[in-house]
């Protein structure tokens, strides 16, 4: 990898010196000076001899060759590299569920004079109307696309609307629920897709201008997942810009409290039209802090699931071994709803290979639950409270401390290493300098930068993330969910590199009546415990019934 970090830095060399004989053909390959293996050297960290500098350059030229010569081969986005990733190893086991559920019942809801007044209304509420057919399917959908067409101008949230697919959908639904036939509490739930899913009919575009007008002919596997339970897919949302931060090539996404405020991201686009009350609910997906970074931001209650929880077919790829994709909501119990119909392996994903014990339901108590928090983590007055609250509802909280003998977001490489490669044409060909973001922070400087670090430190840093992982296991043997305050949390690097689940809620409002926001994090594969737990919290709090005023 030294040799071809030492070709990457010449091959933009105008004038070499001193060329080496190569068996390469010198049109295809640049020439070599004893400067430039010097120079890459120091860029990985070392100072190579003269003599080791001679031994190098004619590997370095061969390797470039070999390089060249697999360029030649196109990749789509959607092949994976021949490894997986597994956040349970070898010793690791999954642990039953220690909470005891009580299924949930449909409430008794009554059609409003103004469906307006439904559209903040909860999963289930909408569910019961739907049963009871008092609400139309193709009512609820219009409702929706309605208000997306009246507030997208607002919250540049919708990069496309799927009218006639979601109308269709929804006849299709009603027609069924006139037989009798009711698929379950999403059947006729309008939700939203984060625009790095791929559907059929649709362009999926990825946030940037380069991807415009692409369109990927599969449904991923959560659309037909979501197709089969009911649930009626009105738009394509925003992300940032190839799943980074909230700016796309229609604007940035703004909060719903706060519009001169972005969302966040870079599910940007499902943060905030769940909680403007445009969808029911909508996907995302989390590589570091995608979903919880929005959700805090907008007051949105997000899950992001166990890696491996949920299937990434037909999702665009950043990172192979940190995506997750996950449900944006205005309750946890909306989002165990939502993650109980998208959850599973499907043959299709090589890493979604764990199907584990989930219900949906409300805890019958909670006596012996054990929750930590990060000490110090709440000296600050605003999210103080949070502790007084879980007392409240028979929990006794208890300090720990987080994994501290790795920082993790020394690993982040990781992360970089891993999307650089996933766009590597996007760098090579030059169209990195038509993305919407050009500066020090952006992917196109950062997946420049990425092909310097050299693969020895990219393999050293997943070797470092195993004892993270041993380590993440040890705390979590310890307590069954932990609880902090979302903003500059450091367990976000942490649990997303050991593929914990995490769900991010609204706690409050701060003093410029924006959400301040909580974060509950669980066992792997534990989603069962940690929903319930936030749910309870969430339901005898009530802050995640307070909803922006945008009209």
């Amino acid at each position: 990898m030294i040799a071809l970090l030492a070709c990457a830095l010449l091959f933009q060399d105008p004038a070499p010196k001193a060329p080496v004989d190569s068996k390469s053909d010198p049109k295809q390959a640049p020439l070599l000076t004893s400067d430039d293996v010097l120079h890459s050297g120091k860029v990985a960290g070392f100072t190579w001899t003269p003599e080791q500098i001679t031994l190098m350059q004619q590997s370095v030229l061969d390797d470039f060759t070999t390089a060249q010569k697999l360029w030649q081969f196109h990749l789509d986005n959607e092949v994976p590299p021949a490894f997986r990733f597994d956040p349970i190893l070898p010793g690791m086991q999954v642990a039953p569920p220690r909470l005891e559920l009580v299924a949930d019942e449909l409430p008794a809801t009554k059609r409003p004079a103004n469906l307006e007044d439904l559209a903040f209304a909860s999963i289930p509420e909408l569910a019961a109307l739907i049963k009871t057919k008092q609400v139309s399917c193709v009512e609820l959908a219009q409702l929706s696309l309605a208000r997306l067409k009246r507030l997208d101008p607002k919250l540049f949230c919708v990069v496309s609307l799927t009218e006639t697919r979601a109308l269709a959908q929804a006849k299709k639904l009603d027609e069924e629920l006139a037989q009798g036939h009711w698929r379950g509490m999403l059947h006729g739930m309008p939700w939203g897709a984060k625009d790095l899913l791929a559907a059929r009919g649709t362009k999926t575009t990825w946030g940037s201008p380069i991807f415009k007008d692409q369109v990927i002919d599969v449904d991923a596997t959560v659309v037909l997942k979501l197709d089969a339970a009911g649930a009626v897919l009105v738009a394509k949302l925003s992300l940032g810009e190839i799943a980074y931060g909230d700016l796309w090539f229609g604007g940035r996404t703004r909060n719903p409290w706060s519009l001169e405020q972005g969302s966040s991201g870079s599910s940007a686009g499902p943060a905030s039209a769940t909680v403007a009350g445009c969808v029911a609910f909508a996907i995302g997906s989390e590589t570091l802090g995608s979903i919880m970074s929005p959700s805090s931001r907008c007051g949105a209650s997000g899950l992001r699931p166990t890696f491996g929880a949920v299937s990434r077919h037909g999702a665009m790829a950043l990172s192979w071994t940190m995506d997750k994709l996950g449900p944006l909501c205005r309750s946890a119990q909306d989002c165990a709803i939502v993650f109980d119909a998208i959850r599973g392996p499907d043959g299709k994903d090589q890493d979604a290979v764990h199907d584990t014990c989930f219900a949906v339901g409300h805890a019958k108590n909670l006596v012996g639950l054990r929750v930590g928090y990060p000490r110090h983590a709440f000296d600050k007055r605003t999210h103080k409270k949070v502790l007084d609250e879980l007392r409240a509802i028979g929990v006794t909280p208890v300090p720990i401390d987080l994994p501290a003998r790795i920082d993790a977001s020394d690993l982040l490489s990781i992360l970089v290493c891993e999307a650089a490669t996933a766009f590597d044409e996007l760098t090579r060909s030059g169209d990195d300098a038509k993305m919407v973001w050009q500066d020090k922070e952006a992917w196109p400087n950062t997946f420049r930068a990425a092909r310097m670090i050299p693969a020895v430190e990219y393999l050293r840093a997943m070797r470092l993330r195993t004892l993270l992982m041993r380590d993440m296991d040890a705390l979590m043997q310890q307590v069954d969910v932990f609880v902090n305050p979302s903003e500059g949390s450091q367990s976000l690097a942490l649990t997303n590199l050991t593929g914990h689940p995490s769900i991010a809620m609204p706690d409050g409002l701060d003093g410029r009546g924006r959400p301040n926001s909580i974060t509950f994090t669980g066992r792997l594969f534990g989603e069962q415990d940690l929903l319930a737990i936030a749910r309870a919290w969430q339901e005898s709090t009530h802050y995640h019934q307070e909803h922006p005023k945008l009209e």
